[in-house]
């Protein structure tokens, strides 16, 4: 089981998107955004203070705390198929950019956490067309069931951190 927005997690969510035709869903989803209408937009999701993918989340050896980073994972949709991808040099223009912690993002992974009472609350950052983030939870959210898989439940296929174990640094 992959670790949440591991390398290896983003590419195995990728390969489940790559096989699905959602021009239904995306062609409804654009309907709704002036920057989405032509089918085509990219939202950004950049976490915030994610903990290496090392053993017990350390960096290195001599390292008392676990080194965080950000994490860019970068949604992009066009022609009918919905793609996800990691953008480390920060390179891909987003439509939509949305900023955000990484317990935060972990607890709406987990469904325990809604996208709006983030937003409300201050906790989500968002720049570009919001309505484009709206498209691309919606693209995500048809992708999930055609896949097979709740995005809200993303345990059976991710290895999530447990926000009550101390010494899960995610």
């Amino acid at each position: 089981m992959a670790r949440y927005l591991s390398p290896e997690w983003v590419q195995s969510f990728d390969d489940a998107l790559s096989t699905l035709d959602l021009s239904d869903v995306v062609a409804a989803a654009g309907a709704r955004s002036l920057a989405a209408a032509d089918g085509t937009f990219s939202v950004v999701q950049v976490v915030t203070g994610v903990p290496p993918s090392g053993p017990a989340g350390h960096a290195g050896p001599d390292d008392e705390s676990p080194a965080t980073t950000d994490v860019r994972v970068v949604l992009t949709v066009a022609d009918g198929r919905a793609r996800v991808a990691l953008d480390p040099s920060g390179d891909v223009p987003g439509t939509a950019t949305i900023v955000l912690g990484y317990d935060d993002a972990a607890a709406m992974a987990r469904g325990e956490l809604d996208p709006a009472d983030a937003l409300a609350a201050g906790r989500v950052r968002v720049r570009g067309d919001l309505a484009a983030l709206v498209a691309g939870q919606d693209v995500l959210a048809a992708a999930a069931t055609r896949i097979g898989t709740d995005l809200a439940d993303l345990a059976d296929v991710t290895e999530l951190p447990d926000p009550t174990d101390p010494t899960d640094p995610g």
